[in-house]
Formats: C-alpha cells, sequence, structure tokens
C-alpha cells in the first residue's frame, strides 16, 4: 500500500506506482522533480469497453488519502454504468453554461440584433427596444434569464395590462420572444411568458375558446388496435404510431429520421414544429420502434420524411381522417366519428384513470403548463418518468 514515505521518494524516471487499495490508482511521477506526480485512475469505460485514463489532481496538494475518496467516487460511478470522465466533462460544459447564462436585458439587446434586419420599418425598431426599457428592464433587466417565472413577468405587466391592453400584448409577445431565443441557445428549457396572462385579470373582449375533438373511449382503443394490426398499409402504420407517442398529425407526418434516436429510442422534435414552439422529446416504446425500423427498411437512403407521399412530400391529415371515416370509427360525441386529434384524449383520459399525475401527462402532451406556480418550477421534461407511463399505455394499447 503507498504511504507518504513511499510517495516523497519518486524520482522523475520512475514508473507510476500503484496505490494498493483502489484498483487502477497510480502515482505517476513529474519529469523535474522528485516527490512529486499526478494521480491518475485508470479504468475500462462501461459505455465503450475501451482502456481510460482519467486525472485526479497533482501529488502532494492532493493527498493520498484525498486521491482515494477521488478514486473511490468514480469506481463507484463505474459500477452504475456510467463513464466518470464523460461525465466530469458533461459537469464541467453545463458549469461553463450557467457561468455564460445572460440577463433579461443582455439576451434582449442580443435577439434584437439579430433580428433587427427583418423588422418593417425603422420605427418599429425602435419602438420593440423603448418599449422594454421603459416596462421591462426597470424590474427584471438585471436577472439572470433562468432565475425568470411568470410571476416576474406577470408584475411587468400589471400596470397596464388593463389601461393599455394592447401595448401590454406587444410587450407580452417581445418578452416571449426573449425568452424563446434564451431557451433556444439552451440557457432555460421554454419560456415561462406564454402563462401569465393565467396570473393577470381578464382583459375586456378576450373569450376563452375550448373546442372537444371527437375521441375514441379508452377502454375501447385495445380492440381498435387489434384491427389496426390487421394491415400494414401506411395509414395504419402511421395512425398506431400517432396513438402509442400521444402526439399531434403534424407532427407526426413531417416526422424525420435524423430526429429518431433508436439506441436511446428518443424521438426529438424541433422547437419549430411544436404548437407551442418548445423542443418536445418523446420515448418510444418497443412497438413504436419497430413500426420506424419497418418503415427504414422500405427507406432508400434513410433521410427525410419517415412517412413521404409519393410526392416526397408530408402526407396530408386526409389520410388518417380517411381512414377512420372509412371505418366509421364512432367516438365518445354522439353523432360524430373519431378523429385522429381525439386519441390525445383517449390517452389523457387514460392517464388520468390509471392514476398518474396531471403534470406528467401534461407534458406527455406537449401542453403548455397553465398553473403558474408549476411553470414557475418547469425546469426539466421529466423525460424518463414519462418513458414508464407510455410503457404502461403502449402495453395497455396492445392487450
Amino acid at each position: 500500500m503507498l504511504s507518504d514515505a513511499k510517495a516523497r521518494k519518486i524520482k522523475p524516471k520512475d514508473k507510476p506506482v500503484s496505490d494498493g487499495t483502489v484498483p487502477g490508482l497510480y502515482l505517476v511521477p513529474t519529469e523535474t522533480s522528485a516527490g512529486t506526480g499526478k494521480w491518475i485512475l485508470r479504468f475500462v469505460s462501461p459505455a465503450t469497453g475501451k482502456r481510460r485514463e482519467m486525472g485526479l489532481g497533482s501529488y502532494p496538494t492532493i493527498s493520498i488519502r484525498d486521491a482515494r475518496l477521488r478514486a473511490m467516487e468514480a469506481r463507484g460511478t463505474i459500477e452504475d454504468g456510467k463513464d466518470p470522465l464523460d461525465l466530469r466533462r458533461a459537469q464541467e460544459r453545463e458549469t461553463a453554461r450557467l457561468a455564460s447564462v445572460p440577463t433579461f436585458e443582455v439576451a434582449a439587446r442580443q435577439h434584437h440584433a439579430d433580428k433587427a434586419e427583418g423588422f418593417r420599418n425603422s420605427k418599429h425598431t425602435e419602438q420593440w427596444m423603448t418599449s422594454l426599457e421603459q416596462h421591462v428592464f426597470p424590474k427584471i433587466g438585471k436577472r439572470l434569464v433562468n432565475d425568470l417565472t411568470p410571476a416576474d413577468f406577470a408584475a411587468c405587466l400589471k400596470p397596464i395590462w388593463l389601461k393599455k391592453a394592447e401595448t401590454a400584448a406587444r410587450i407580452k409577445q417581445r418578452c416571449d420572444a426573449v425568452m424563446n431565443w434564451a431557451a433556444a441557445h439552451g440557457f432555460i428549457l421554454a419560456s415561462p411568458v406564454g402563462v401569465v396572462d393565467k396570473i393577470l385579470p381578464k382583459q375586456p373582449g378576450k373569450r376563452e375558446r375550448v373546442e372537444h375533438q371527437p375521441a375514441l373511449p379508452w377502454r375501447e382503443l385495445p380492440a381498435f388496435m387489434s384491427m389496426l394490426q390487421e394491415g400494414e398499409t401506411v395509414s395504419r402504420l402511421m395512425l398506431e404510431l400517432l396513438i402509442l407517442t400521444a402526439c399531434r398529425s403534424g407532427e407526426l407526418r413531417q416526422m424525420q429520421w435524423d430526429e429518431i434516436d433508436f439506441s436511446h429510442a428518443i424521438w426529438t422534435i424541433p422547437a419549430l414544429r411544436m404548437k407551442g414552439k418548445v423542443l418536445h422529446r418523446v420515448p418510444l416504446g418497443p412497438r413504436a420502434i419497430e413500426i420506424l425500423e419497418r418503415q427504414l427498411d422500405k427507406s432508400e437512403t434513410g433521410e427525410g420524411l419517415v412517412f413521404p407521399s409519393r410526392s416526397r412530400k408530408p402526407m396530408t391529415d386526409m389520410v388518417l381522417t380517411k381512414f377512420l371515416r372509412d371505418k366509421k370509427i364512432e367516438s365518445d360525441t354522439p353523432g360524430r366519428l373519431a378523429t385522429a386529434h381525439g386519441f390525445r384524449s383517449s390517452f389523457r383520459d387514460w392517464a388520468s384513470e390509471s392514476g398518474y399525475p396531471r403534470d406528467l401527462a401534461e407534458r406527455a402532451l406537449a401542453h403548455t403548463i397553465k398553473n403558474a406556480v408549476e411553470a414557475a418550477y418547469h425546469r426539466t421534461d421529466l423525460l424518463e418518468q414519462r418513458r414508464a407511463m407510455m410503457l404502461e399505455w403502449e402495453s395497455f394499447a396492445l392487450l
């Protein structure tokens, strides 16, 4: 076992000295000074199966005891199936990212500079920034964007929300644009501005409109899915995948091969294609992966659209609508047939009846968080928790 007495005697030309207690821990002599060296941990990466070396600091700055503690912590990470070197680098990148998080004012001015050339006239360009300087910067301009909540933006808009509704709406839109810019650059997960009107009073003349989509009752889904698997037409496969992922029709019809991560079973839908303009990750179950692999076998290049039409453009929404009409699939609305969008309601009802938290189900549907408190703490998309839920949904659907 390596001791301080032995360590102080090492010379520049000596071979690396094994610690003797933690497997793979070595003290490598420096080339210039006796009694000094650097700690390294040699291990086999559980991710790649390759041998790697991880630096743990210099001796004697890092004592033998501290080096052993660091090495044992890294070994624990390896036993959990993770590469400690990759984990360290990821943490360093995250630290660097957080260190570069801008204030709201800096983000607004940068976003404005990026977009100014696209504005219609110089007057609009000036008004865009002036409105924020007058109503927003004094309150939250010096705050970091990742520290802002819906309540912060509501406080900025409250003085003019009812008196100058049109101006308030424009400022809200501009704040949302800034926060979406911050989300696109990875500083935050999503803009919290969209739910501000849920905190503030309803503006005069505004009505909330809710449209109910005819849906197949969720208890009838297994029988419907069984019928759906009787053939392998494109419309059947698309509809089955739409149901299993609880996505919107447009998101599925425009699905691209480069959005599918087969190794981690994740479909990543870019923000530009999402209704809420926020990137959305969808965990994929075994049957969903099977459908995609079958489509991949049919693809000549493995690039572009997953479900292309004959003209190589996205399928029209009528592909799914026509199938449901032809089969005369009845919905929970008397006198109306089920719609493709209605299967999202089927999933939502199933999730509630199965006891899943509202937040989890709403995130699976990529709905905007309406509750102000929930939105303020919306820091993660809960992918792994949603994965377990979606696997159970797939199991139920394929009974």
